[in-house]
């Protein structure tokens, strides 16, 4: 028990400093491809590039996860990453950006099915499964709210490319921390061939995870204009990368409390999906019509977050056994990935014409009208048994 407690605890830990790495970058990503000579279009295409390699990345790991294990795929690609980030801090134009961000988008789509695999490890029932998830996404937005404010600030004080630099170092060293110290609970699945549970028209076809996959998309879709509208404050208001980053601490302290309702794991992850996602829709409505203000509006986002992306990785563990449990996360993380792809390209493209913002309570609405219609005309899914 007291093995099972550290080990977990390793796997904590590994997440928390992962996030607080990577959201560094969040406020300092659009300004350095504008410094670069990027445009709007062009930054709203590396965005999408990126998401489209982290996309086909999401689909090949997930089989590869349940028959190798997992922590090969989280180690490999931080040590890939961290590298690539290196290599950001010596450029000098948008088209080498373009190519490392999509670089880096594959090699960190390996990262997050895995790691999903293998928290799932230490979960003996749907409850316990809420929880975990829960903390790995309380110390993701605890590092969400601090990294954006030390991303803006490293990025004023010593230049994005060399804030880069840092990201990349610090990414290998934690990838050195995942060898010594993190454990793998299920090292390899022996397969049976003949079983459709392994393959991927088994996941499409199971309507619990239809009804994940539709919701994960709406809700990334919606992530993905404020990722990108957000940054580009920057650029178009000459606000402080210091400023945009303590705009993204907002919408992570409404997650983070969210995540702290441990309580609400008690309910069904797929009406609690729902509600999240509903909720979004009402916000971003309150937004565009003047009712909300910017911050108000990220931490209401940030709120609603919270209780969908918990409850996502509950549903997903619900729906298929645990030797499926990596093929099943690769395709969420490649559905995120494909929200965030058409949320990227499309915002880019249309932001001077229409609000964004509109444009995401349209799509958000839209699905969530679908899903209520596939969740009441189907029969209710009965949970598959976790071994």
């Amino acid at each position: 028990m007291r093995e099972t407690t550290v080990d977990k605890f390793h796997i904590f830990m590994t997440m928390f400093i992962i996030s607080l790495i990577m959201s560094v970058q969040s406020p300092i990503f659009t300004p350095y491809a504008t410094m670069l000579g990027a445009s709007s279009v062009m930054i709203g295409i590396m965005l999408s590039a990126s998401q489209l390699a982290d996309l086909t990345g999401n689909l090949i790991v997930g089989p590869l996860v349940d028959r190798y294990g997992k922590r090969i795929f989280i180690t490999l690609p931080l040590l890939l990453s961290g590298l690539l980030n290196i290599a950001h801090s010596f450029i000098s134009n948008s088209a080498s950006l373009l190519v490392l961000r999509s670089m880096n988008g594959f090699a960190l789509a390996f990262l997050m099915p895995a790691v999903l695999a293998l928290i799932s490890g230490y979960a003996a029932n749907s409850r316990q499964q809420g929880k975990n998830m829960a903390i790995i996404g309380m110390l993701g937005m605890i590092a969400n709210i601090i990294a954006p404010l030390i991303g803006g600030k490293l990025g004023a004080t010593i230049g994005y490319a060399r804030t880069y630099f840092i990201i990349g170092i610090a990414l290998i060293f934690i990838a050195v921390y995942t060898i010594g110290f993190l454990r793998d609970r299920q090292m390899m699945v022996v397969k049976n061939n003949q079983s459709k549970s392994f393959h991927f028209l088994h996941i499409f076809r199971s309507p619990q995870l239809q009804l994940v996959y539709l919701t994960g998309f709406a809700v990334m879709y919606i992530h993905g204009v404020i990722i990108y509208e957000i940054p580009y404050l920057t650029v178009e208001q000459g606000l402080s990368t210091m400023n945009t980053g303590q705009l993204f601490s907002f919408m992570a302290i409404g997650t983070l409390l969210s995540l702290s309702f441990f309580f609400i794991h008690r309910f069904d992850p797929i009406k609690r999906m729902m509600f999240g996602l509903f909720c979004m829709c009402m916000s971003l409505a309150a937004f565009f019509n003047g009712v909300l203000s910017l911050p108000l509006f990220l931490f209401f986002m940030g709120l609603c977050f919270g209780f969908v992306m918990p409850a996502a990785a509950t549903a997903v563990t619900n729906a298929v056994t645990r030797e499926e449990h990596g093929r099943a996360f690769g395709v969420m993380s490649a559905v995120y990935s494909l929200g965030m792809i058409m949320s990227s390209f499309l915002t880019a493209i249309i932001r001077t014409i229409i609000s964004p913002y509109f444009i995401a309570f349209l799509v958000g609405m839209f699905v969530l009208t679908l899903i209520g219609y596939l969740k009441f005309r189907t029969p209710k899914v009965v949970e598959a048994e976790v071994s």
